[in-house]
């Protein structure tokens, strides 16, 4: 299992080198960052200063949209990290959630999301695509590969997963519902005649090591969160979508972006200790590890910490000590 880790960018440009830093020195591979570009600081800047400052971290947004960044916009961004970083840059795009709700609007569709996909990873790679009637090309691309990142839950988003892109961001730990999402990805794989095993796995949510109800209450936030895109899935898919992932979210009153992903926040009264531990990554090491074999037995190839909960450095050093090198050679389940 590889590791990757996520910034919430609302701390100062220095702890965000020093957290990535420090992360690329315990045994993280990824290095994401949320784009939220009018409730957090613009994630592009910050990720070219990581990239300067680290040599080994793969990097990319989790995740931007195709609204916010007109597509070409995108590319031409990524190519120039690609170039800065010899190639260390994915791309991870989703529909769109708070970046474009806090601006009045709702999410792309699916058919736009994958469009820019294709857009987006042509001309990162130096290649021409045809987009809106024009030929574009990026012909000073260094060319690199770009790996695609797709989250997202609906049935739709899966099956497109599976047939386009090169990872599935599934913003959950629970083993059940990871396997359920799993295997839509992969009939969808088989049916594009692709690999199932080529499409990786990856469960972001947010970990703390230490006292369980302490971690609970700093990654209550989380499932409240994630109800967000259940409403939206619950409103266009009615009795497809398992109980386990809907039934939650019937105290669910609203939801106040300007208080995303926030310890603490009131948007999260209506989650129940049950749904933490389903949803998110708490306890001490060694419930950390057993949960992450699971995960890593469910298909999940890479494990997501959202480092935003507090004690950042101690659990960056806790993971790089003790669960790291537990998990390290273990391989996910691509049966």
């Amino acid at each position: 299992m590889e590791f990757g880790f996520t910034l919430k960018p609302d701390q100062s440009i220095h702890r965000t080198l020093a957290l990535a830093k420090q992360a690329e020195a315990a045994g993280f591979a990824y290095g994401w960052i949320f784009d939220s570009h009018v409730i957090w600081r613009d994630p592009y800047p910050l990720l070219t200063l990581i990239a300067r400052e680290t040599t080994t971290l793969r990097l990319g947004t989790c995740v931007t949209n195709p609204a916010t960044r007109e597509p070409s916009v995108t590319a031409s961004t990524l190519a120039v990290l690609q170039e800065l970083s010899s190639g260390r840059f994915d791309l991870g795009i989703g529909r769109g959630d708070s970046a474009i709700r806090v601006l009045g609007k709702a999410p792309t569709t699916m058919a736009m999301l994958e469009e820019a996909i294709h857009v987006i990873r042509a001309l990162t790679e130096g290649r021409p695509i045809e987009y809106e009637g024009a030929t574009l090309q990026l012909p000073w691309s260094p060319g690199y590969r770009l790996p695609v990142w797709v989250a997202g839950y609906g049935p739709v988003a899966l099956k497109m997963t599976g047939r386009v892109a090169d990872g599935a961001m599934l913003q959950i730990a629970d083993p059940d519902l990871i396997r359920w999402f799993v295997d839509q990805v992969r009939a969808s794989a088989r049916e594009a005649g692709r690999d199932p095993a080529a499409v990786r796995i990856m469960a972001a949510a947010p970990a703390h090591v230490g006292d369980l109800a302490d971690g609970r209450d700093r990654v209550r936030w989380f499932p409240a969160l994630v109800g967000n895109h259940v409403v939206d899935l619950v409103n266009r898919y009615q009795g497809t979508l398992p109980e386990a992932l809907t039934r939650y979210i019937r105290g669910r009153e609203g939801y106040d972006y300007l208080h995303h992903a926030e310890v603490g926040s009131s948007n999260a009264d209506f989650v129940t200790d049950d749904i933490v531990d389903r949803f998110a990554v708490v306890g001490d090491v060694a419930a950390h590890v057993a949960k992450l074999r699971v995960l890593a037995q469910a298909g999940v190839d890479q494990f997501n910490l959202y480092l935003m909960n507090g004690d950042e450095e101690e659990q960056l050093a806790i993971y790089g000590r003790s669960v790291i090198p537990a998990l390290r050679d273990i391989p996910a389940a691509h049966a």
